[in-house]
């Protein structure tokens, strides 16, 4: 049964006059890199208002720089008041420090608030089995803060279709919303967040050996391959597509792509393999601590 799909925005897209009437307020605990990012994208996208949000940290420095950047937020001044406060409430704290924080805040919580986990290793079941809430885990992308990328949705047992239609309007603004199964979060991830980095990084390389080899400018060689890559990323999702056909596209057989693009393959045979069990090592270690942080060692996880 494919769970995989993205969100409809005019199926769910509510009216002026609905937005205006029902504010709701959206609490984030933790500012940090990923944190403080989605704030900037939901603000300045018009996904909320600042009088929307409400935040806490245990840095004061970092609040106050937060309400210098968006003047009209609200600054708690506990972690239990952003919790209390909030009608969806996005925890984005370390995987370590989250067992933690749910001892603090569990009691501030109620059923009909919705509470999102923003990081990849802590499961549903986690959080369902020591709060009252409903429960979701949305895995944000660095690209939120041109508006563009995927956010991985895993939606609990506990939300229902009118709670499922408000997380997925409310990430639209930022991005494209998809729904995954759980156990596919990490190789999602992979792709959505950690994509960027490596490709990057596949980038960074490119352009050092352009400049050494040639002289080439590097803020114009820079600027070539962000556009390329913002053309291809157009290609494969609107222009409908696939890699391979792209490369057949491109690679003229006997011409200079189609024999660079066989060193590519030679060069990168196993890379990907490499890359993939490398992630998820990670992830099940880091499961494997939160599952024994949260009373729940040897437990089957749902496939």
């Amino acid at each position: 049964m494919p769970v995989t799909h993205t969100y409809n925005e005019e199926h769910y897209c509510k009216s002026k006059r609905e937005r205006r009437n029902h504010r709701m307020k959206v609490g984030f605990i933790g500012t940090g890199s990923m944190g403080g990012l989605l704030i900037d994208a939901f603000l300045s996208s018009g996904g909320l208002l600042a009088g929307d949000v409400i935040a806490s940290n245990r840095s004061p420095q970092k609040l106050a720089r937060l309400a210098q950047l968006h003047p009209g937020i609200t600054l708690a001044e506990s972690n239990g008041e952003t919790a209390s406060r909030s009608d969806i409430l996005f925890l984005c704290v370390k995987p370590m420090e989250f067992k933690t924080l749910t001892d603090e805040i569990a009691h501030c919580l109620r059923s009909e608030q919705i509470v999102v986990s923003i990081t990849s290793p802590v499961q549903i079941y986690h959080l369902e089995s020591v709060l009252p809430s409903k429960i979701a885990k949305i895995i944000p992308s660095i690209t939120h803060s041109v508006y563009s990328g995927t956010s991985l949705c895993v939606l609990g047992s506990r939300l229902e279709a009118d709670d499922r239609t408000q997380l997925l309007k409310l990430m639209s603004h930022i991005g494209t919303p998809v729904e995954i199964y759980e156990h596919h979060t990490r190789i999602s991830s992979d792709f959505s967040s950690c994509g960027p980095a490596f490709l990057s990084y596949f980038i960074e390389r490119w352009i050092e050996a352009a400049v050494e080899a040639t002289g080439i400018d590097h803020t114009l060689a820079g600027k070539l391959a962000g556009e390329m890559l913002l053309g291809t990323g157009k290609l494969l999702t609107e222009g409908e597509f696939t890699p391979q056909q792209l490369q057949d596209r491109v690679a003229v057989p006997g011409g200079i792509t189609a024999e660079a693009l066989n060193h590519l393959r030679c060069s990168l045979d196993g890379v990907f393999e490499r890359l993939i069990a490398t992630t998820h090592k990670k992830y099940d270690e880091d499961v494997a601590k939160l599952d024994s942080l949260f009373g729940r060692d040897g437990i089957t996880r749902r496939k």
